[in-house]
Protein backbone atom coordinates (compact mmCIF):
# COMPACT_ATOMS: atom_id res chain seq x y z
CA UNK A 1 0.00 0.00 0.00
CA UNK A 2 1.00 3.61 -0.71
CA UNK A 3 2.50 5.68 2.04
CA UNK A 4 0.06 8.13 3.87
CA UNK A 5 0.45 11.81 4.03
CA UNK A 6 0.50 13.63 6.98
CA UNK A 7 -2.52 15.94 6.07
CA UNK A 8 -3.20 16.88 9.58
CA UNK A 9 -2.44 13.43 11.18
CA UNK A 10 -1.70 13.06 14.64
CA UNK A 11 -0.14 10.15 14.80
CA UNK A 12 1.21 7.75 11.97
CA UNK A 13 4.00 5.14 10.64
CA UNK A 14 5.25 5.09 7.24
CA UNK A 15 6.73 2.36 5.62
CA UNK A 16 7.49 0.41 9.08
CA UNK A 17 8.68 -3.37 9.20
CA UNK A 18 9.49 -4.97 11.86
CA UNK A 19 11.63 -7.94 12.89
CA UNK A 20 13.08 -9.64 15.74
CA UNK A 21 16.36 -10.94 15.55
CA UNK A 22 16.96 -15.13 17.13
CA UNK A 23 19.85 -17.28 17.73
CA UNK A 24 21.92 -17.97 14.97
CA UNK A 25 21.51 -14.62 13.84
CA UNK A 26 18.16 -15.78 12.06
CA UNK A 27 15.40 -13.18 11.08
CA UNK A 28 11.80 -13.39 12.38
CA UNK A 29 9.57 -10.92 10.14
CA UNK A 30 6.59 -9.39 12.43
CA UNK A 31 5.81 -6.50 10.02
CA UNK A 32 6.17 -5.84 6.27
CA UNK A 33 5.70 -2.04 5.22
CA UNK A 34 2.91 -0.71 7.46
CA UNK A 35 1.47 2.34 6.58
CA UNK A 36 -1.16 4.13 8.80
CA UNK A 37 -2.44 7.51 10.10
CA UNK A 38 -4.50 8.55 13.04
CA UNK A 39 -6.51 11.50 11.98
CA UNK A 40 -8.03 13.83 14.26
CA UNK A 41 -11.72 12.89 16.39
CA UNK A 42 -11.62 9.12 15.18
CA UNK A 43 -11.31 5.98 16.30
CA UNK A 44 -9.62 3.48 14.12
CA UNK A 45 -9.27 -0.18 15.20
CA UNK A 46 -6.61 -2.67 14.27
CA UNK A 47 -8.22 -5.94 13.09
CA UNK A 48 -6.59 -9.11 12.78
CA UNK A 49 -5.89 -12.91 14.00
CA UNK A 50 -3.43 -14.09 16.45
CA UNK A 51 -0.33 -13.09 15.39
CA UNK A 52 -0.50 -10.64 12.81
CA UNK A 53 1.20 -7.70 14.26
CA UNK A 54 -1.48 -5.63 15.97
CA UNK A 55 -0.06 -4.78 19.09
CA UNK A 56 3.41 -4.62 17.65
CA UNK A 57 1.95 -1.39 15.52
CA UNK A 58 -0.05 -0.44 18.62
CA UNK A 59 3.99 -0.46 20.66
CA UNK A 60 5.86 1.35 17.67
CA UNK A 61 3.20 4.32 17.55
CA UNK A 62 3.71 4.65 20.80
CA UNK A 63 7.43 4.70 21.10
CA UNK A 64 8.01 1.48 22.92
CA UNK A 65 9.57 -0.28 20.24
CA UNK A 66 11.80 1.62 18.02
CA UNK A 67 10.64 -0.37 14.34
CA UNK A 68 13.51 -2.17 12.07
CA UNK A 69 13.07 0.30 9.37
CA UNK A 70 10.81 3.30 8.37
CA UNK A 71 9.39 6.05 10.28
CA UNK A 72 7.16 7.07 12.82
CA UNK A 73 5.39 10.61 13.03
CA UNK A 74 3.53 13.06 15.71
CA UNK A 75 2.27 15.99 14.72
CA UNK A 76 4.50 15.52 10.78
CA UNK A 77 7.79 15.56 12.80
CA UNK A 78 9.89 11.95 13.17
CA UNK A 79 8.95 10.82 16.68
CA UNK A 80 12.33 9.95 19.11
CA UNK A 81 11.87 8.40 21.59
CA UNK A 82 7.79 7.99 24.05
CA UNK A 83 5.12 9.75 22.08
CA UNK A 84 3.76 12.22 24.07
CA UNK A 85 0.12 12.60 23.00
CA UNK A 86 -0.07 8.89 23.67
CA UNK A 87 -1.62 7.08 26.64
CA UNK A 88 -2.40 3.29 26.69
CA UNK A 89 -5.18 0.65 28.07
CA UNK A 90 -3.44 -2.62 28.03
CA UNK A 91 -5.34 -5.90 28.27
CA UNK A 92 -4.23 -7.09 31.69
CA UNK A 93 -5.99 -4.28 34.16
CA UNK A 94 -2.04 -4.43 35.74
CA UNK A 95 -2.88 -2.28 38.94
CA UNK A 96 -1.41 -2.24 42.13
CA UNK A 97 -2.73 -4.25 44.74
CA UNK A 98 -1.74 -2.56 48.02
CA UNK A 99 -3.17 0.23 46.45
CA UNK A 100 -6.93 2.06 46.91
CA UNK A 101 -8.65 2.88 43.53
CA UNK A 102 -7.87 6.79 43.63
CA UNK A 103 -4.21 5.94 44.42
CA UNK A 104 -3.40 3.64 41.52
CA UNK A 105 -4.91 6.57 39.86
CA UNK A 106 -2.83 9.51 40.99
CA UNK A 107 0.79 7.57 40.85
CA UNK A 108 0.32 8.46 37.17
CA UNK A 109 -0.42 12.24 37.77
CA UNK A 110 2.20 12.68 40.35
CA UNK A 111 4.90 10.56 37.89
CA UNK A 112 3.70 13.47 35.00
CA UNK A 113 4.46 15.71 38.05
CA UNK A 114 1.01 17.01 38.35
CA UNK A 115 0.90 19.03 41.78
CA UNK A 116 -0.74 17.04 44.49
CA UNK A 117 -4.13 18.93 44.77
CA UNK A 118 -4.87 18.78 40.82
CA UNK A 119 -4.00 15.29 40.69
CA UNK A 120 -6.35 14.86 43.26
CA UNK A 121 -9.31 16.73 41.38
CA UNK A 122 -8.13 14.96 38.10
CA UNK A 123 -8.65 11.95 39.88
CA UNK A 124 -12.46 12.86 41.12
CA UNK A 125 -13.36 13.97 38.03
CA UNK A 126 -11.93 11.18 35.97
CA UNK A 127 -13.32 8.28 38.35
CA UNK A 128 -16.63 10.27 37.99
CA UNK A 129 -16.36 10.28 34.31
CA UNK A 130 -15.85 6.01 34.12
CA UNK A 131 -18.64 4.99 36.81
CA UNK A 132 -16.18 4.84 39.52
CA UNK A 133 -17.77 7.77 41.79
CA UNK A 134 -17.95 6.22 45.50
CA UNK A 135 -15.16 3.98 44.70
CA UNK A 136 -11.80 5.56 45.50
CA UNK A 137 -11.25 4.04 48.68
CA UNK A 138 -11.72 0.42 47.07
CA UNK A 139 -8.76 -2.10 47.00
CA UNK A 140 -8.69 -3.84 43.12
CA UNK A 141 -9.32 -7.40 45.28
CA UNK A 142 -12.79 -5.64 46.33
CA UNK A 143 -13.62 -4.86 42.28
CA UNK A 144 -14.86 -7.01 39.77
CA UNK A 145 -13.50 -7.52 36.51
CA UNK A 146 -15.25 -4.57 34.23
CA UNK A 147 -14.65 -2.08 37.50
CA UNK A 148 -10.81 -2.62 37.49
CA UNK A 149 -10.54 -2.19 33.94
CA UNK A 150 -12.70 1.09 34.69
CA UNK A 151 -9.95 1.79 37.01
CA UNK A 152 -7.31 1.15 33.90
CA UNK A 153 -9.36 3.39 31.59
CA UNK A 154 -9.10 5.84 34.36
CA UNK A 155 -5.75 6.28 34.80
CA UNK A 156 -5.13 6.21 31.15
CA UNK A 157 -7.55 9.09 30.70
CA UNK A 158 -5.89 11.02 33.79
CA UNK A 159 -2.71 12.44 32.32
CA UNK A 160 -5.07 13.93 29.43
CA UNK A 161 -3.67 12.03 26.04
CA UNK A 162 -4.37 13.16 22.75
CA UNK A 163 -4.97 9.57 21.52
CA UNK A 164 -6.00 6.78 23.62
CA UNK A 165 -4.33 3.53 22.55
CA UNK A 166 -6.86 0.77 23.85
CA UNK A 167 -4.66 -2.87 23.47
CA UNK A 168 -7.76 -5.38 23.44
CA UNK A 169 -9.21 -3.90 26.55
CA UNK A 170 -12.24 -6.05 26.61
CA UNK A 171 -10.98 -9.05 26.41
CA UNK A 172 -10.63 -9.55 30.02
CA UNK A 173 -14.14 -9.07 31.13
CA UNK A 174 -17.45 -11.06 30.73
CA UNK A 175 -19.49 -9.95 27.15
CA UNK A 176 -22.15 -7.69 29.01
CA UNK A 177 -19.68 -6.18 30.58
CA UNK A 178 -17.62 -5.82 27.43
CA UNK A 179 -20.51 -4.02 25.56
CA UNK A 180 -21.36 -1.81 28.55
CA UNK A 181 -17.90 -0.47 28.67
CA UNK A 182 -17.75 0.18 24.84
CA UNK A 183 -20.77 2.27 24.84
CA UNK A 184 -19.46 4.12 27.73
CA UNK A 185 -16.42 4.72 26.58
CA UNK A 186 -17.14 6.14 23.25
CA UNK A 187 -20.30 8.31 25.71
CA UNK A 188 -16.78 9.52 26.97
CA UNK A 189 -14.94 10.24 23.63
CA UNK A 190 -18.09 11.76 21.92
CA UNK A 191 -19.04 13.74 24.95
CA UNK A 192 -16.22 16.28 24.85
CA UNK A 193 -14.16 18.37 22.61
CA UNK A 194 -11.16 17.63 24.73
CA UNK A 195 -8.88 15.04 24.92
CA UNK A 196 -8.76 12.39 24.16
CA UNK A 197 -9.37 13.32 20.39
CA UNK A 198 -9.00 9.89 18.92
CA UNK A 199 -8.89 6.32 20.16
CA UNK A 200 -6.70 3.08 18.38
CA UNK A 201 -8.21 0.55 19.02
CA UNK A 202 -6.29 -3.28 18.67
CA UNK A 203 -8.98 -6.25 18.86
CA UNK A 204 -9.68 -9.83 17.25
CA UNK A 205 -13.39 -8.88 17.55
CA UNK A 206 -15.46 -8.09 14.26
CA UNK A 207 -18.48 -7.39 15.92
CA UNK A 208 -16.69 -4.71 18.57
CA UNK A 209 -14.42 -2.68 15.90
CA UNK A 210 -17.55 -2.62 14.07
CA UNK A 211 -19.40 -1.11 17.09
CA UNK A 212 -16.81 1.35 18.03
CA UNK A 213 -14.49 2.21 14.79
CA UNK A 214 -14.87 4.80 11.93
CA UNK A 215 -11.83 3.50 10.30
CA UNK A 216 -10.57 -0.67 10.38
CA UNK A 217 -7.44 -1.71 9.22
CA UNK A 218 -7.51 -5.11 8.23
CA UNK A 219 -4.22 -6.77 8.65
CA UNK A 220 -2.73 -10.33 7.43
CA UNK A 221 -0.62 -12.59 9.37
CA UNK A 222 2.81 -14.21 8.65
CA UNK A 223 4.67 -11.42 8.03
CA UNK A 224 1.97 -9.05 9.31
CA UNK A 225 0.35 -6.61 6.53
CA UNK A 226 -2.40 -4.19 6.15
CA UNK A 227 -4.65 -5.82 3.44
CA UNK A 228 -7.17 -2.83 3.57
CA UNK A 229 -8.46 0.13 5.13
CA UNK A 230 -12.34 0.30 5.49
CA UNK A 231 -14.49 2.90 6.17
CA UNK A 232 -17.45 2.42 8.52
CA UNK A 233 -20.40 4.83 7.63
CA UNK A 234 -22.31 3.33 10.07
CA UNK A 235 -24.30 6.39 11.82
CA UNK A 236 -23.76 6.76 15.83
CA UNK A 237 -25.08 5.06 18.11
CA UNK A 238 -25.10 2.09 16.44
CA UNK A 239 -27.37 -1.16 16.92
CA UNK A 240 -26.04 -4.20 16.62
CA UNK A 241 -28.85 -5.92 15.44
CA UNK A 242 -29.52 -3.24 12.39
CA UNK A 243 -29.04 -4.39 8.50
CA UNK A 244 -26.10 -2.58 8.03
CA UNK A 245 -24.17 -3.49 10.89
CA UNK A 246 -24.76 -6.98 9.98
CA UNK A 247 -23.45 -6.53 6.51
CA UNK A 248 -20.30 -4.81 7.53
CA UNK A 249 -19.78 -7.67 9.68
CA UNK A 250 -20.21 -10.12 6.64
CA UNK A 251 -17.50 -8.31 4.77
CA UNK A 252 -15.22 -8.36 7.44
CA UNK A 253 -15.79 -11.63 8.10
CA UNK A 254 -15.44 -12.97 3.75
CA UNK A 255 -11.96 -10.36 4.31
CA UNK A 256 -10.56 -12.64 6.66
CA UNK A 257 -11.63 -16.28 5.80
CA UNK A 258 -10.80 -15.47 2.14
CA UNK A 259 -7.45 -14.61 3.07
CA UNK A 260 -6.63 -17.10 5.77
CA UNK A 261 -8.61 -20.11 4.73
CA UNK A 262 -8.35 -19.75 0.75
CA UNK A 263 -10.04 -21.85 -1.16
CA UNK A 264 -6.85 -22.08 -3.55
CA UNK A 265 -3.12 -21.63 -1.67
CA UNK A 266 -1.64 -18.46 -2.98
CA UNK A 267 1.82 -17.84 -3.28
CA UNK A 268 3.59 -14.17 -3.74
CA UNK A 269 4.39 -13.65 -7.93
CA UNK A 270 7.65 -14.92 -8.69
CA UNK A 271 7.69 -17.51 -6.10
CA UNK A 272 7.17 -21.61 -5.99
CA UNK A 273 4.85 -23.03 -3.41
CA UNK A 274 7.29 -24.10 -0.46
CA UNK A 275 8.52 -28.18 -0.59
CA UNK A 276 7.80 -28.29 2.89
CA UNK A 277 4.56 -26.54 4.58
CA UNK A 278 5.06 -24.76 8.36
CA UNK A 279 2.83 -26.53 10.59
CA UNK A 280 -0.04 -24.06 11.92
CA UNK A 281 0.25 -23.30 16.04
CA UNK A 282 -2.40 -25.79 16.90
CA UNK A 283 -2.37 -29.09 19.41
CA UNK A 284 -3.82 -32.19 18.52
CA UNK A 285 -5.84 -32.36 21.30
CA UNK A 286 -7.54 -28.87 19.41
CA UNK A 287 -7.82 -30.80 16.02
CA UNK A 288 -9.59 -33.31 17.15
CA UNK A 289 -12.06 -31.07 19.72
CA UNK A 290 -12.37 -29.71 16.22
CA UNK A 291 -13.36 -32.50 14.26
CA UNK A 292 -15.52 -33.86 17.16
CA UNK A 293 -17.25 -30.25 17.40
CA UNK A 294 -18.26 -30.68 13.69
CA UNK A 295 -19.34 -34.20 14.16
CA UNK A 296 -21.66 -32.98 17.05
CA UNK A 297 -23.60 -30.70 14.79
CA UNK A 298 -24.32 -32.67 11.32
CA UNK A 299 -19.84 -32.16 10.17
CA UNK A 300 -20.23 -28.60 9.22
CA UNK A 301 -20.21 -25.13 10.66
CA UNK A 302 -19.53 -21.44 10.19
CA UNK A 303 -15.79 -20.83 11.63
CA UNK A 304 -16.73 -17.84 13.50
CA UNK A 305 -19.86 -19.55 14.97
CA UNK A 306 -17.04 -22.11 16.27
CA UNK A 307 -15.09 -19.06 17.66
CA UNK A 308 -18.08 -17.85 19.42
CA UNK A 309 -19.34 -21.50 20.73
CA UNK A 310 -15.97 -22.05 21.80
CA UNK A 311 -14.80 -18.94 23.46
CA UNK A 312 -12.22 -18.44 21.28
CA UNK A 313 -10.27 -15.54 19.17
CA UNK A 314 -10.87 -16.52 15.94
CA UNK A 315 -7.51 -16.24 15.05
CA UNK A 316 -6.77 -18.83 17.19
CA UNK A 317 -9.51 -21.03 15.46
CA UNK A 318 -8.56 -20.41 12.19
CA UNK A 319 -5.03 -21.91 12.75
CA UNK A 320 -6.73 -24.97 13.73
CA UNK A 321 -8.99 -25.50 10.82
CA UNK A 322 -5.68 -24.75 8.78
CA UNK A 323 -3.73 -27.81 10.63
CA UNK A 324 -7.10 -29.92 10.43
CA UNK A 325 -6.97 -28.63 6.51
CA UNK A 326 -3.56 -29.82 5.98
CA UNK A 327 -3.74 -33.05 7.70
CA UNK A 328 -7.19 -33.44 5.43
CA UNK A 329 -9.86 -33.76 8.13
CA UNK A 330 -11.66 -30.87 6.80
CA UNK A 331 -12.33 -28.71 4.05
CA UNK A 332 -12.90 -24.93 4.03
CA UNK A 333 -15.52 -23.79 1.43
CA UNK A 334 -15.69 -19.89 2.25
CA UNK A 335 -16.32 -20.12 6.00
CA UNK A 336 -18.02 -23.29 6.02
CA UNK A 337 -15.61 -26.19 7.73
CA UNK A 338 -16.67 -29.34 6.52
CA UNK A 339 -15.91 -32.64 8.01
CA UNK A 340 -14.52 -34.84 5.68
CA UNK A 341 -14.89 -39.01 5.72
CA UNK A 342 -11.11 -39.28 7.12
CA UNK A 343 -12.30 -36.85 9.84
CA UNK A 344 -15.37 -38.78 10.63
CA UNK A 345 -13.10 -42.09 10.57
CA UNK A 346 -10.81 -40.08 13.24
CA UNK A 347 -13.63 -39.17 15.51
CA UNK A 348 -15.54 -42.60 15.32
CA UNK A 349 -12.38 -44.55 15.75
CA UNK A 350 -11.02 -46.11 18.77
CA UNK A 351 -7.89 -44.79 20.53
CA UNK A 352 -5.50 -47.57 18.42
CA UNK A 353 -7.06 -46.59 15.36
CA UNK A 354 -6.90 -42.90 16.10
CA UNK A 355 -3.20 -43.00 16.39
CA UNK A 356 -2.84 -44.94 13.13
CA UNK A 357 -5.18 -42.40 10.85
CA UNK A 358 -3.37 -39.52 12.73
CA UNK A 359 0.20 -41.25 12.10
CA UNK A 360 -1.14 -41.65 8.49
CA UNK A 361 -2.08 -38.72 7.33
CA UNK A 362 1.05 -36.56 9.14
CA UNK A 363 2.96 -39.26 6.71
CA UNK A 364 1.30 -37.90 4.34
CA UNK A 365 3.79 -33.78 4.57
CA UNK A 366 6.47 -33.51 3.47
CA UNK A 367 8.03 -32.67 6.58
CA UNK A 368 7.66 -36.30 8.30
CA UNK A 369 8.72 -38.67 5.96
CA UNK A 370 12.05 -36.32 5.54
CA UNK A 371 12.84 -36.68 9.70
CA UNK A 372 11.82 -40.08 9.38
CA UNK A 373 14.19 -40.60 6.45
CA UNK A 374 17.05 -38.81 8.66
CA UNK A 375 16.50 -40.56 11.39
CA UNK A 376 16.87 -44.10 9.93
CA UNK A 377 20.40 -42.97 8.41
CA UNK A 378 21.62 -41.23 11.86
CA UNK A 379 23.99 -44.29 13.66
CA UNK A 380 21.66 -45.48 16.56
CA UNK A 381 18.50 -44.05 15.15
CA UNK A 382 18.72 -40.94 16.95
CA UNK A 383 18.82 -37.55 15.70
CA UNK A 384 19.54 -34.25 17.43
CA UNK A 385 17.50 -31.01 18.07
CA UNK A 386 20.02 -29.21 16.72
CA UNK A 387 20.41 -30.96 13.81
CA UNK A 388 16.40 -30.83 13.70
CA UNK A 389 16.37 -26.71 13.95
CA UNK A 390 18.76 -26.34 11.33
CA UNK A 391 16.48 -28.22 8.91
CA UNK A 392 13.48 -26.14 9.97
CA UNK A 393 15.77 -22.89 10.00
CA UNK A 394 16.39 -23.70 6.42
CA UNK A 395 13.37 -25.17 5.08
CA UNK A 396 11.57 -22.56 6.89
CA UNK A 397 13.26 -19.23 7.42
CA UNK A 398 10.59 -17.47 8.02
CA UNK A 399 9.01 -19.43 10.75
CA UNK A 400 9.59 -19.40 14.67
CA UNK A 401 11.87 -22.41 14.75
CA UNK A 402 11.48 -23.13 18.37
CA UNK A 403 7.89 -23.35 17.98
CA UNK A 404 7.43 -25.32 14.39
CA UNK A 405 10.25 -27.45 16.63
CA UNK A 406 7.71 -28.20 19.51
CA UNK A 407 4.82 -28.74 17.15
CA UNK A 408 6.59 -31.57 15.29
CA UNK A 409 7.46 -33.39 18.02
CA UNK A 410 4.09 -32.81 19.36
CA UNK A 411 2.50 -33.97 16.05
CA UNK A 412 4.85 -37.08 16.15
CA UNK A 413 4.08 -37.86 19.36
CA UNK A 414 0.37 -38.15 19.69
CA UNK A 415 0.38 -40.28 16.25
CA UNK A 416 3.41 -42.68 17.87
CA UNK A 417 5.58 -41.92 15.46
CA UNK A 418 8.25 -39.89 16.89
CA UNK A 419 10.03 -39.92 20.41
CA UNK A 420 11.70 -36.86 21.90
CA UNK A 421 13.91 -37.12 25.31
CA UNK A 422 14.29 -34.10 26.69
CA UNK A 423 17.71 -34.89 28.39
CA UNK A 424 19.65 -35.83 25.54
CA UNK A 425 17.64 -33.77 23.24
CA UNK A 426 17.23 -36.62 20.71
CA UNK A 427 14.80 -37.27 18.75
CA UNK A 428 14.41 -41.07 17.63
CA UNK A 429 10.89 -43.37 16.17
CA UNK A 430 8.58 -44.69 17.88
CA UNK A 431 8.25 -48.44 18.73
CA UNK A 432 5.41 -48.52 16.82
CA UNK A 433 6.14 -47.09 13.86
CA UNK A 434 7.43 -50.12 11.17
CA UNK A 435 10.97 -50.45 10.94
CA UNK A 436 12.60 -49.50 7.43
CA UNK A 437 12.08 -52.22 5.29
CA UNK A 438 15.67 -53.55 3.74
CA UNK A 439 16.10 -54.20 0.63
CA UNK A 440 15.94 -57.98 -0.08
Amino acid sequence: MGTEKNNGDLCGASGVSHYFVREGNIRLNVLDDVNISIKPREVIALLGPSGCGKSTILRILAGLIKPSEGSVHYHGKPLDGLNPGVSIVFQSFALYPWMTVSENVEMVLKAYGVPEEEAGERTEDVLRKVGLAGFDGSYPRELSGGMKQRVGIARAMAVHPEILFMDEPFSQVDALTAESLRAEMLDIWASSDKNPSSILLVSHDIKEVVYMADRIVVLSSNPGRIRTILENPLPRPRDYRSNGFLRLMDTLHDLITGHEMPDVVQHEPGTTPPLIEPLPDALPGEIVGLLEYLDARGGKADVFQIASDTHREFGEIIKVVKAAEMLDFVDTPKRQVLLEPIGTRLVKGLTEERTEIWREQTLKLALFPRIIELIEKQPGGELDKETLMDIIIFSMPFEDFEKTFKQIVRWGMYGNLLNYDDGTEKISLSADYPAKRQPE
